[in-house]
């Protein structure tokens, strides 16, 4: 005989909706400010050129 379980569907949407929403929450609280994006671009776009200039002096341009 198969064993029955208690668990319906709604049960499993109000659990999947409680995952999200717990989700949603700790990444917006995760998440870093405007500032610390704008620094971390910059520093990034710093390095690009820093690489960019350190292969055209290797490759004698």
């Amino acid at each position: 005989m198969m064993h029955e379980e208690s668990w319906g569907a709604g049960k499993f949407v109000c659990g999947m909706t409680t995952g999200l929403l717990a989700g949603a929450v700790l990444g917006m609280t995760m998440a870093p400010s405007r500032r610390e994006m704008r620094r971390c671009a910059h520093k990034a776009a710093k390095h690009v050129t820093q690489a960019v200039d350190n292969f055209t002096d290797a490759i004698g341009m």
